[in-house]
């Protein structure tokens, strides 16, 4: 008798391969864009696509709040046409950076999604900045 985990058979290794791969196309965590901004290594513009009454009260430090319903070209103009955007918001509860990153890719942005948001980053063990302090 199988167990409900394996009821439905695992996909072949090259097709679970395809399918994470594609997912990491789509998404980071937490812990990468830490590391890649700890080692100056950041290669992307972190947005904070929340109110700026929740980005005040906290945010990842360095990140830019630019709320997801305000993303339009105009807010993006000083950004060359490569610049790869990662996006978060509240948390997995939370569906703004998957509109906010919605909006970046109809305006063919690249962009990937930081999966977790503040609730993820908060539990990696990461501090936030408020506006008062970034």
């Amino acid at each position: 008798m199988s167990s409900s985990v394996s009821a439905v058979p695992a996909a072949s290794a090259d097709r679970a391969a395809c399918h994470f791969g594609t997912a990491l196309e789509f998404e980071t965590d937490c812990a990468d864009v830490f590391g890649a901004m700890s080692s100056a290594q950041q290669d992307f513009v972190l947005l904070d696509v929340r109110s700026p009454e929740l980005f005040a009260q906290g945010h990842v430090p360095g990140a830019i709040n630019l709320p997801q319903r305000k993303i339009v070209d105009v807010k993006l103009r000083d950004y060359p046409d490569a610049t790869l955007f990662v996006v978060y918001c509240a948390g997995p509860h939370c569906n703004g950076a998957h509109r906010g990153a919605y909006r970046l890719a109809k305006l063919g942005r690249p962009v990937k999604l930081m999966v977790g948001g503040v609730t993820g980053w908060v539990d990696e063990g990461f501090a936030l900045a408020r506006a008062d302090t970034a």
